[in-house]
């Protein structure tokens, strides 16, 4: 039995969900998202929740079961308060700035680095070596903060490079004489 998907995800205050066959479609102050559960998953709203059940006893079933709720509990959080994801930028004259649309990005390249910022998606730097990205959509939000990361992954002998906020990078020692 599933542990993930037993439990019924809450829905919060200022947020719409509607349940239509396998479509599960929620509405709140970020916006609006839906998505579709597969068919092996019975999706039902009760009483300020959504509960999400197995149709059969099958392999298949048991194995959508958590990741379908997970995805309805990631739906619903998004729409009502958003995901966030930091990256920190470290090196000497590495800097991040948001010029329109793009995201610019000087990373030690003979050339600046301009990403192009997707929809549904905002991106602030606080200060010059710090990138806040956030959106109603958390796959879309860590797909962005792992393209942004891939420019310039941080290097294991100075720690130079983008990376997570909290991230822990393995530090070699330098060569020896």
């Amino acid at each position: 039995m599933s542990r993930v998907g037993s439990s019924p995800v809450a829905i919060p205050d200022g947020t719409d969900v509607q349940v239509s066959g396998q479509t599960v479609s929620a509405k709140g102050k970020l916006g609006e998202m839906s998505i579709e559960i597969p068919s092996d998953i019975e999706v039902m709203q009760e009483d300020g929740s959504v509960v999400v059940k197995p149709r059969s006893n099958s392999k298949r079933a048991r194995m959508a079961w958590g990741t379908s709720r997970s995805l309805v509990d990631n739906l619903v959080t998004g729409v009502s308060e958003g995901f966030t994801k930091t990256l920190e930028i470290t090196g000497v004259g590495y800097r991040a700035a948001v010029q329109g649309k793009n995201l610019n990005l000087q990373l030690g390249f003979s050339h600046d680095v301009n990403y192009p910022i997707p929809e549904g998606i905002t991106i602030n730097c606080e200060g010059q070596t710090t990138v806040v990205i956030s959106g109603a959509d958390k796959q879309v939000v860590g797909q962005v903060a792992a393209e942004i990361r891939s420019f310039r992954k941080p290097e294991p002998y100075k720690g130079k490079g983008v990376r997570y906020q909290n991230e822990q990078i393995l530090r070699k020692e330098g060569k020896k004489k």
